[in-house]
């Protein structure tokens, strides 16, 4: 069979923020083809580059290295091939419906009458003929999402990207939304040569995706590109379906290695500083319970989303921190309590403090900060200064977090304070 015509290459993209010790490396050496008539997913837990890689192929952001090139060619600056569909609507709330789809016309200098013709159409096609006339105010989120769709497809693009298009909205309302934009693409009633979505979901890429592309972060990095060989319409029960969303979970999740890789190092040495996974103690706790009722204190991953009722990217944090602590091993997709996780589910509420004290004492990040803390005379530091210490191995918005989490993890092993008045982080007597 011959294969479709090569759409978009990415060779050795980069994407770095800030210059010297501040440097921030986004997305490393992303290398990725795709081709006429595919429905590629970008999937991966938040913090780890999706969005900006689709930015830097729509060409709304240069890449720091790296080269792009769509059919065949470099393409310099914003590609008029392709557009893009954000998370949230995006909608001039003093235009109608009809007007905010016909002014991605108006751009390309198209006439009044043929403008409001094929936005007529654009709309008919996502079904919201009979609302042109009213205001943004007037729709549902589903409806406003769909104005988003129909804007984006008037203008009749190769590559549409879909950065996280049905994350606002409910949960009945993006079930319908995915299902419709399915049938437009399935059915060849739009245009567009390919699609590329970016999505934290793992059911919703195996629902809608020909292929998968995992990626990971610190730096965001592609970890597997994975084939999903299921006819459309695709029934979410089936073993089929259940198999391909257990490879991906297990891919995720990978699987615990020795600790001196699990750990990491400390902010300043060589090598990478371990991120600490942002999950509140209460929620680690009821999953450990949970794991410790259950025969051989084992769970497969991805049946713990729908049993939990978590969404996969706060499930799979969940497990990472499970794993860092050293509450359980993964492996093959599967999470399996150790035999400390079982004493902390069944502790009393004093023990587990104790027991998750003596658990990050281990974590290299906890050792810098212990160790600076110890170093000063009134055994203090200020806020600021140790989260611009940590902006050196992170992004800000990502140290800013770390910071949340290294007070919120000490306060509960009380082995640190934070005073919120002169905003500063002391040792626990």
């Amino acid at each position: 069979m011959n294969e479709q015509p090569i759409l978009l290459e990415l060779n050795e993209i980069s994407q770095q923020y800030g210059s010297g010790e501040r440097r921030f490396t986004a997305v490393e050496k992303i290398n990725l083809t795709m081709r006429e008539g595919e429905f590629v997913a970008l999937l991966g837990p938040s913090g780890c580059g999706k969005s900006t890689l689709l930015r830097i192929i729509t060409g709304l952001q240069p890449a720091t290295a790296g080269t792009l090139l769509y059919r065949g060619r470099p393409s310099p600056g914003v590609n008029p091939h392709a557009t893009i569909v954000f998370q949230t609507f995006a909608l001039f709330p003093w235009l109608t419906v009809l007007e905010n789809v016909a002014v991605a016309l108006k751009v390309k200098g198209l006439p009044s009458d043929l403008r409001t013709t094929r936005a007529i159409d654009a709309l008919d096609r996502v079904g919201l003929d009979g609302f042109e006339n009213a205001y943004p105010r007037e729709l549902s989120g589903g409806m406003r999402q769909k104005a988003g769709f129909a804007r984006a497809m008037v203008t009749e693009p190769e590559l549409l990207c879909l950065d996280e298009p049905f994350s606002a909205l409910d949960v009945l309302s993006a079930e319908a939304l995915r299902g419709e934009l399915l049938e437009l693409w399935t059915g060849g009633q739009i245009p567009t040569k390919a699609i590329l979505m970016v999505s934290h979901n793992i059911e919703e890429a195996v629902f809608m995706a020909d292929r998968i592309i995992v990626m990971d972060k610190n730096p965001g990095r592609m970890v597997a590109d994975l084939s999903v060989p299921l006819p459309h319409p695709r029934q979410r029960k089936s073993a089929e379906f259940q198999a391909v969303v257990d490879q991906v979970y297990a891919t995720l999740a990978g699987q615990t290695r020795p600790e001196h890789e699990e750990l990491g190092t400390a902010p300043g040495e060589p090598g990478m500083t371990r991120r600490l996974p942002h999950v509140a103690i209460s929620d680690l706790a009821a999953l450990l319970e949970y794991l410790d009722e259950l025969p051989r204190n084992q769970a497969d991953i991805y049946r713990l989303a729908d049993e939990l009722n978590l969404d996969s990217d706060h499930l799979l944090s969940l497990v990472e921190t499970a794993e860092l602590l050293g509450f359980a091993t993964i492996a093959k997709g599967d999470i399996t309590l150790t035999g400390l996780g079982e004493t902390f589910a069944e502790a009393s509420i004093l023990a587990r403090k104790e027991i998750f004290a003596t658990r990050i004492r281990r974590l290299p990040i906890f050792k810098w900060l212990l160790a600076m803390l110890r170093a000063t005379e009134r055994k203090q530091l200020d806020w600021g200064v140790v989260q611009t210490a940590l902006e050196l191995e992170f992004s800000p918005q990502e140290a800013a977090r770390q910071m949340d989490i290294l007070v919120d993890w000490g306060r509960y092993a009380e082995i640190l304070a934070y005073n919120d008045d002169d905003e500063a982080l002391y040792l626990e007597p």
